[in-house]
């Protein structure tokens, strides 16, 4: 692809699930074009962007590098050291969770650099991307990482980079938590005698509808909560037993847990 004052773009592990989900709505906004994007790949043919047929794949990655003025790093932490590639010069993009920019520059003589952490809802244009920048990063460069996450959801810079360790945690977990509630209100809802369909059906339904609604929404989720609480009723019962019972302790844990991970612990 190439950003809009023509440098071209390549994604190393362009074959994994994350570098399609960011790219596919790029390409389709037109936030990028498909004419110089370059995917590098332990395989020779990549998957899933047949409508783009014009994009070029690599098993190369300093194949990549050289031809490529911004460079994704799109890998599993742990498969990075079998990555070799100069990148000196280039704007170095990780989307990768536990690897801080020092570690990054350290191995590939970058300087110009950006974390970001996208989550899994990025194909349906509905991640949070939070992404901080390196101080040789430049107003062009913070440009496109800008529209580029911006055609998967929201993206937003952050001042400090110990905050993308924090937000993999938050929001790089993408619908993994709020699946977890779905999953204990599905299994609940069977236990008491709720054909399985159907009980997937309605919480499928209730999880697309509360999410729309929290997202629009003038009041905070503290306000949203208080407001049902103080309503009474059976919602204001069924939040009473699960705050009563400890509920913002165990997700305040969940996300403890899920930072400390993210922090290398």
């Amino acid at each position: 692809m190439t950003t809009a004052d023509g440098r071209t773009i390549g994604i190393i592990g362009g074959a994994g699930w994350l570098a399609g989900a960011l790219l596919r709505p790029a390409l389709a906004k037109s936030a990028v074009r498909a004419d110089d994007v370059i995917l590098s790949s332990r395989r020779p043919e990549v998957s899933g962007f047949e409508a783009w047929p014009s994009i070029r794949t690599t098993t190369d990655n300093a194949e990549l590098a050289r031809q490529a003025d911004v460079v994704i790093l799109s890998v599993r932490p742990e498969d990075l050291g079998g990555v070799e590639a100069d990148l000196s010069g280039k704007l170095v993009i990780s989307v990768m969770a536990r690897m801080p920019m020092a570690e990054i520059a350290r191995r590939f003589g970058c300087a110009r650099m950006v974390r970001a952490m996208p989550n899994a809802s990025a194909e349906q244009a509905q991640s949070f991307t939070p992404w901080h920048a390196s101080a040789a990063v430049t107003a062009e460069d913070r440009a496109f990482v800008a529209s580029f996450f911006g055609a998967s959801g929201i993206a937003r810079e952050v001042p400090n980079e110990p905050d993308i360790d924090y937000f993999t945690g938050l929001t790089g977990s993408g619908f993994a938590f709020p699946a977890l509630m779905a999953r204990a209100m599905i299994e609940h809802a069977i236990e008491n005698g709720v054909a399985p369909d159907l009980a997937d059906v309605a919480v499928r339904q209730l999880m697309l509808g509360a999410g729309t609604y929290v997202s629009v929404s003038t009041q905070n989720a503290a306000e949203i909560v208080k407001e049902f609480v103080d309503y009474g009723g059976t919602t204001a019962a069924g939040l009473t037993a699960m705050i009563d019972r400890g509920s913002d302790a165990v997700v305040k844990a969940g996300l403890d847990a899920a930072w400390k991970r993210a922090r290398g612990g």
